[in-house]
């Protein structure tokens, strides 16, 4: 009788572990990823700012291609905790080392 209730709790732990966790109780890390773009930092670009000006406003480029160098791409992209993913995008033209274009999800107020 013993043995017959210590195999039936053995079964019962044993299928007990292949039941699916529940979403709920599973971890979801926030990801991060590229050159965070705020508002601010876009709105402290002018037309005609030097090219290292803008590398130390928004930082190093993501996308420095190397058969257009005078355009830079800054990508950013985040998702909190298994949700919907928000992604920004910038891209930025100069001439002559000087800003001329900005493009992009995240553009600069007009005065």
């Amino acid at each position: 009788m013993k043995t017959r209730l210590m195999q039936k709790l053995l079964i019962l732990s044993l299928l007990g572990g292949c039941s699916p966790i529940p979403d709920f109780l599973v971890y979801r890390i926030d990801i991060e990823q590229g050159n965070v773009i705020t508002q601010d930092m876009v709105d402290a670009l002018y037309i005609g700012m030097p090219k290292e000006e803008v590398r130390q406003t928004l930082g190093t480029p993501l996308l420095m291609d190397p058969f257009h160098p005078q355009r830079w791409d800054y990508l950013y992209t985040y998702q909190k905790g298994g949700g919907r993913r928000e992604q920004r995008r910038l891209t930025v033209f100069f001439a002559e080392d000087r800003l001329v274009r900005l493009e992009g999800d995240v553009v600069a107020k007009r005065d």
